[in-house]
């Protein structure tokens, strides 16, 4: 397999379009929540893109749930671009966001556990998140039969 160089950096609101459209094709397939364009507007802050080239072929988002706790959220990337490490990078890029505000304990929920797994997040029982709970499961369709794993990692 071929070296790519993979650069992250902070979404702008001109990655907006590419942002939707790559998470909806993962909530197309019921995997991520889907975000509307205007949401994305309003939230792009968060989010940190990795580009190859010129091209954004992944995003991440950092959402705060607490004072010491933040979830990695909307973690995908393109077709044609998965298994290079571009995952590991945005996660790497998150979790440094995580540690410049002081936070401790960086949490996602996932169906790529083993993904998160080799990134040093350990599976967790979801139910010692109360604030993911309140937040955003108590308006997922899967609120009641929810088949995600919890995984957290704690930083130095």
């Amino acid at each position: 397999m071929q070296a790519v160089e993979v650069f992250c950096r902070k979404a702008t609101t001109e990655d907006v379009e590419k942002l939707y459209e790559l998470i909806q094709g993962y909530a197309e397939q019921g995997i991520m929540l889907p975000r509307t364009r205007e949401a994305l507007t309003r939230i792009i802050d968060t989010f940190v893109v990795a580009e190859i080239g010129s091209e954004v072929v992944g995003c991440g988002a950092l959402t705060k749930l607490g004072d010491n706790l933040v979830e990695i959220r909307s973690l995908g990337i393109t077709d044609g671009y998965k298994s290079l490490g571009i995952g590991s990078k945005l996660v790497e890029k998150l979790l440094e966001q995580a540690k410049a505000q002081g936070i401790t304990k960086v949490m996602a929920l996932t169906y790529a556990d083993k993904f998160f797994e080799r990134n040093g997040f350990t599976i967790v029982e979801k139910e010692i998140f109360p604030e993911k709970v309140w937040t955003d499961c108590v308006n997922c369709p899967k609120q009641n039969a929810c088949d995600e794993i919890a995984v957290l990692r704690e930083l130095d």
